[in-house]
């Protein structure tokens, strides 16, 4: 029923075992000690179940109380505790007074493990009839011997002291646990008076905490713990006695407990944002982050740092060296957050440091013991290309140790490697000679064809004097071979019978793979054969150089970059005129050659393992064109035209980096009106020189924090949700706030009649993968009077979900209970994700790797592919990566991608692919002074999970058919 209030549950027991009444009697009314416990554990379970069993009350009484088995009687504690003492009017039961007897006797019991545990039992007991007779003999064990008594009973204390009759029951109870505290030696006893005086008694709890300053460090953790609770207590109670405790604190922090040096650096950060105080919390965190093994432990360290490095980086910076130790970690999730939180602390002071420590880290992943060494070096280049990009200085450094790594058989790290090349030569021309020079010595070692077609237009970008293209050319050569790529049969067999007559060297081999007993591949060698469709023949082996490799595999892809470097090199030898006719006339016919070469193989049918197409035909065939001087007009765009276009990239991402931190740096400005604080006229007599500082900062944060306060003021009034009516006589609204994991609803309820609503309660349902985790409370509302409710609700995914309920309550006219109906409140993935930024190439990979995907057709009274991308942007909260200038100029199609990432830390990718259909003649209904034409085309959203994959797709189908009206609106 909706007006049932469930009754306090206080344990929770599993039974999957129905037992008779009859049974549990009869095996009670014996003298079997353990046929006892187990009727009374069915007994327990039965009554947690919901059943009522009033016969075996008495028996209990008669055969269970007497019984000296320990076991039987801790049994009899938790039925007593489950049973109902009270009638339908809330009055003690009589034969409760039995009960009252038998706790008197075991509260004075001899051994001290029944006094113990039945202390216990009262701290669960709410009735102050059953508890008030049993005073006396709970304060007499507060002076037994064992200290397991003692312990109990302050919980016992401070359990009927919360109570509401609590002080009248115990009047004395905070001087006589003071009185303890100060007499005591046993720790657990220590915390728990220390915490039911936090509790009932701060000042109390305050004046032992000062006048035990000097003993704090020979506390134990546990009481050191409670000490920290009642530092924080009393300061969110009194903010401005923080000064005194700061002190404390800091001795704290010398602990050799991790678990107190983690609260007392949590607790300092929290209370204090003086540069002394945030410097040794973070001194502290870093000390556990070198100390502690707990991988999980870390990666909490580091959540926290990377809060102090949000609001104080400046103290961060200079803990940048210690916070690195973390890369000693084997966790690639613990060395990903250390670079994260470490890249963002970099200055010009520690970066030549840092980068000396990633270089050190580059080095290691050589060996081949390390573990997930690939994935590893792949982060470690993608720091380092962030700190060049930062500081140009220290590419120097670092460049020619990542270029080793060009021929990594992991393809991604050696992409980042050749694309942080590609941006030093672009970034830093006093470089270019150095690295040229490099790039052709371990061409060769190169055998991935993304990086060898990069490594290729870096050659043919850079090369600028003679020396340069000549040295280009021949390490071209080189990776490419002698010609023809492809042999006629007849040559072929002719050449193997004059080698074995002439006792020259043999004809080269193919290489077949092998599968070795590890199940990996490795290569053999064997005569080339003859293709059964045709009479030609491959001339050249997998193990052979790189680029002829990679052609005779079927990577004409490259065959189009191989020819285009030729075209760059030879132009621009041709403008220097530093070698003679004939040399220039060789060095086209070689060129000429090699692109007829590769042409010739893809157009042989069968020779290589997939065919020519037609655009890498195209290519090579405009390449050959212009190296035979018939395509002089596209000079200009192979010498200029590719090197601006990347120029003008690289400087965008440059002043996006720029933006990016210059927003992230903005602070809040100080109001004109807000009041000018003289330091230097401040009275510091007996303040510390912390403490100085702290109340500086304090003053200078409530100074320049008005304007995010406001903010945070209009944004809450943004979220205001109307849940009633006007004419309702129950008028509800709520803000609704989405924290990390879970939901606040702060429901704001007025009573709008004139009579009193008692048992008013809030009703909240919820569908999706959301979850209550507190039940409803009854309240009571005067006539006009408004209450603030509050209700939290645990989110566990992205999905999309409904919160409705109704408000019930009595009025005083009414015979029956009132039902007012709530608007129902929609959680969408709008209030999961935010705009994040992430690197084109990891994008890439993340879109390559994710396999959940929803195709969105796109279907829009938009009539601008421009107008309607930053509709999509504005309404799905995403960041669009794709650069703007990428985005100008009137085109009738347009492609970009998006991201976002969402509170859990999923990642939401998404293209937008659209394109302007040609207008139709005379369509009904079209608007007027518009161009006409559709919008069409597609948007496909990727990610890890399905969940947010679905609500994105169904949030920009719902979003995209907003009229253009609305959306200039």
């Amino acid at each position: 029923m909706a007006n049932a209030v469930e009754k306090s549950c206080t344990m929770l027991v599993y039974n999957d075992k129905q037992a008779s009444a009859t049974e549990i009697k009869e095996a009670l009314e014996g003298n079997d000690a353990a046929a006892k416990q187990a009727a009374m554990k069915k007994a327990v379970s039965l009554l947690l179940a919901g059943e009522q069993l009033p016969q075996l009350f008495i028996t209990i009484v008669r055969y269970v109380l007497p019984s000296e088995d320990h076991t039987v009687q801790k049994l009899l504690l938790l039925y007593l505790e489950a049973i109902e003492k009270t009638d339908a009017t809330g009055k003690l039961l009589p034969e409760m007074i039995l009960i009252c007897q038998n706790l008197r006797n075991n509260l004075q019991h001899p051994n001290e493990y029944i006094r113990g545990v039945t202390l216990r039992f009262l701290c669960r007991i709410k009735e102050e009839e059953i508890l008030e007779p049993l005073i006396p003999s709970i304060l007499s064990n507060l002076e037994h011997r064992h200290s397991y008594v003692r312990r109990n009973a302050v919980l016992a204390i401070n359990s009927i002291y919360k109570l509401p009759k609590g002080e009248l029951l115990l009047a004395d109870a905070p001087e006589t646990i003071e009185r303890l505290l100060r007499q005591e030696q046993d720790l657990s006893t220590r915390r728990n008076c220390l915490a039911m005086l936090t509790n009932n008694a701060v000042d109390r709890a305050i004046r032992y905490l000062l006048d035990s300053v000097d003993q704090l460090a020979t506390w134990g953790d546990l009481l050191q713990l409670s000490a920290l609770d009642l530092i924080r207590k009393a300061c969110r109670t009194n903010p401005g006695e923080k000064g005194k405790f700061i002190k404390t604190i800091l001795l704290l922090l010398q602990s050799p407990s991790p678990a107190v040096m983690y609260e007392c650096a949590v607790t300092l950060t929290s209370l204090s944002s003086a540069p002394s105080a945030v410097r040794a919390a973070a001194n502290c965190f870093c000390s556990l982050l070198s100390t502690h093994s707990d991988n999980n432990v870390k990666l909490i360290v580091l959540d926290r740092l990377q809060e102090l490095k949000e609001k104080h980086r400046e103290v961060m910076t200079d803990m940048v060296m210690d916070t690195l130790r973390a890369l000693a970690s084997p966790s690639l999730d613990i060395r990903k957050k250390t670079l994260d939180i470490s890249l963002e602390l970099i200055t010009s002071r520690n970066i030549d440091e840092v980068v000396s420590v990633l270089k050190k880290e580059v080095v290691k992943t050589q060996n081949k013991e390390y573990d997930k060494a690939g994935e590893y070096r792949q982060m470690l280049v993608q720091a380092i290309h962030s700190c060049a990009v930062k500081f140009p200085e220290v590419a120097g450094n670092v460049v020619h140790v990542l270029m080793d790594f060009l021929g990594d058989a992991n393809t991604a790290s050696a992409l980042d490697v050749i694309f942080f090349v590609r941006e030093i030569m672009e970034t830093n021309v006093k470089l270019r000679p150095s690295v040229l020079e490099r790039l052709h010595t371990i061409f060769y070692q190169i055998r991935s064809s993304r990086v060898v077609s990069c490594a290729l237009w870096i050659m043919g970008e850079y090369c600028a004097t003679t020396a340069e293209i000549l040295a280009a050319l021949s390490t071209l050569k080189e990776a490419l071979g002698t010609v023809p790529f492809l042999t006629d049969a007849t040559e072929g067999e002719e050449a193997a019978a004059s080698s074995n007559t002439a006792a020259t060297p043999p004809v080269m081999g193919s290489k077949r793979p092998a599968v070795l007993a590890d199940g990996t591949y490795a290569t053999q060698s064997a005569v080339a054969e003859v293709s059964s469709g045709g009479g030609v023949t491959a001339s050249g082996s997998a193990a052979g150089p790189n680029l002829r490799s990679l052609l005779l595999a079927g990577d004409f892809f490259l065959g189009g970059v191989i020819a285009g470097t030729y075209v760059k090199l030879l132009l621009r030898i041709s403008i220097l005129k530093d070698v003679s006719a004939s040399q220039l006339n060789t060095l086209y016919a070689e060129a000429m050659q090699y692109v007829v070469a590769a042409l010739r193989l893809g157009e042989s049918a069968g020779s290589t393992p997939t065919p020519l197409d037609a655009d890498s035909r195209d290519r090579m065939l405009l390449c050959l064109r212009v190296l035979a001087g018939q395509d002089t007009w596209s000079n200009a765009v192979w010498l200029d035209d590719c090197r601006r276009a990347f120029s003008i990239l690289t400087t965008e991402k440059q002043k996006e980096v720029s933006a990016r931190n210059a927003r992230d740096e903005a602070r809040a400005a100080v109001q004109p009106d807000d009041l000018i604080d003289f330091q230097v006229l401040k009275n510091r007599k007996g303040l510390s020189q912390l403490e100085v500082e702290d109340e500086v900062t304090s003053d200078l944060a409530r100074a320049t924090g008005y304007a995010e306060a406001a903010a945070a003021a209009s944004s809450r009034l943004n979220r205001v949700l109307q849940l009633t009516g006007l004419s309702d006589p129950v008028y509800a609204e709520a803000v609704v706030t989405v924290h990390q994991y879970d939901i606040v609803l702060d429901v704001t309820v007025t009573n709008r009649t004139n009579e009193t609503m008692q048992a008013l309660c809030l009703e909240l349902a919820t569908m999706g993968d959301l979850k209550l985790v507190e039940r409803p409370q009854n309240y009571t509302l005067a006539p006009g009077d408004t209450k603030l409710i509050r209700a939290n609700i645990k989110v566990s995914s992205t999905e999309t979900g409904v919160i409705f309920g109704n408000i019930v309550y009595e009025g005083t006219g009414y015979s029956e209970r009132s039902v007012v109906v709530l608007n129902d409140i929609h959680i969408d993935i709008m209030d999961y994700i935010s705009p994040a930024y992430c690197a084109d190439v990891q994008f890439r990979n993340m879109w390559a790797e994710f396999e959940w995907e929803n195709k969105v057709a796109i279907a829009t009274t938009f009539t601008d592919v421009a107008a309607f991308l930053q509709h999509i942007i504005s309404t799905t909260n995403m960041k669009c990566l794709t650069p703007p200038s990428a985005l100008e100029g009137e085109c009738g199609y347009l492609a970009a991608n998006l991201y976002a990432k969402s509170v859990f830390g999923e990642d939401a990718l998404v293209n937008v692919s659209v394109e302007k259909t040609q207008p139709a003649l005379a369509v009904p209904g079209a608007i007027a002074g518009q161009d006409g034409g559709r919008l069409a085309g597609y948007i496909r959203i990727r990610s890890k999970t399905q969940g947010i994959a679905l609500s994105l797709g169904d949030k920009i189908t719902l979003m995209q058919k907003a009229p253009v009206t609305t959306a200039a609106a």
